[in-house]
């Protein structure tokens, strides 16, 4: 059997005996049905967890057993630790505004998978979804476990963040001093020829991309106004979820590992 990624929320190091959490033990036990002795792959997603940095590993993977199975628990030891380095060296905050159920669920999961680093869902004029107060944490929680899922499958160790969702306007007065991006059909310039004066070795990148319907003229000029740079994708009007993907595609081919 394919030896399983799993995420564990803890500080690990050879030789410790780790109970499974809920979530990894219903997965590798319940679902893949492993059994003791099988090997599963651990990882704990960066010091950026808050983890004491004394004990954690940064970008490691770590081989372990499964032993004690019962029916409702289990235990890993973990045997050995390997330095595994796969991040793209262009650090991508993308400014998501919130599209309704499966969209903003597909385009979290593949943001994840083509190298994001943070991710803030974002309340526009046209996002159509209004969440607040516990739902809005529980929903912010769920988006977190499809981006842990998403790099459980695509082999990164360290997880991306998604903030908790703001307003727009609060999102484009942060401060920063990454190229801004937002998408425009008449922009002068496209992700591939824009000007930028960022470091070679770390880069960084914030990309807005509007919800369904997309940016209204008041908020492009407000993200205009907070140095914004509008880009081009191309002469087709993208679907939110494919404007994303592909703008971050194009910033990972003009900035960081894709060929």
């Amino acid at each position: 059997m394919r030896n399983p990624r799993i995420y564990l929320n803890q500080a690990m190091k050879v030789g410790d005996t780790l109970p499974l959490s809920d979530d990894a033990f219903g997965h590798t036990v319940r679902v893949l049905r492993l059994k003791e002795g099988d090997m599963v792959t651990l990882f704990n997603g960066n010091v950026s967890n808050n983890l004491s940095t004394d004990t954690v590993y940064d970008e490691c993977e770590y081989q372990g057993k499964l032993i004690n199975v019962s029916k409702k628990n289990a235990e890993i030891i973990i045997i050995e630790c390997q330095k595994k380095i796969i991040e793209s060296p262009v650090n991508i905050h993308l400014g998501q505004g919130i599209s309704r159920g499966e969209r903003m669920d597909f385009t979290l999961q593949k943001s994840v998978e083509l190298g994001v680093n943070t991710i803030t869902p974002l309340f526009t004029q046209r996002c159509g979804v209004k969440l607040s107060g516990e739902r809005l944490e529980k929903k912010r929680e769920q988006w977190q476990k499809i981006i842990i899922s998403a790099c459980e499958q695509s082999g990164r160790c360290t997880v991306p963040t998604v903030t908790t969702p703001i307003s727009l306007q609060s999102w484009l007065q942060q401060e920063s001093s990454a190229l801004k991006l937002n998408l425009h059909p008449k922009a002068e310039h496209s992700i591939m020829t824009i000007p930028s004066q960022q470091p070679k070795d770390k880069p960084r990148v914030r990309l807005l991309i509007g919800p369904e319907g997309g940016l209204t003229n008041e908020e492009i000029g407000l993200a205009n106004n907070a140095e914004f740079v509008d880009v081009l994708l191309g002469p087709r009007i993208l679907r939110t979820e494919t404007a994303a993907l592909t703008a971050i595609t194009a910033i990972q081919c003009r900035f960081g590992d894709l060929a």
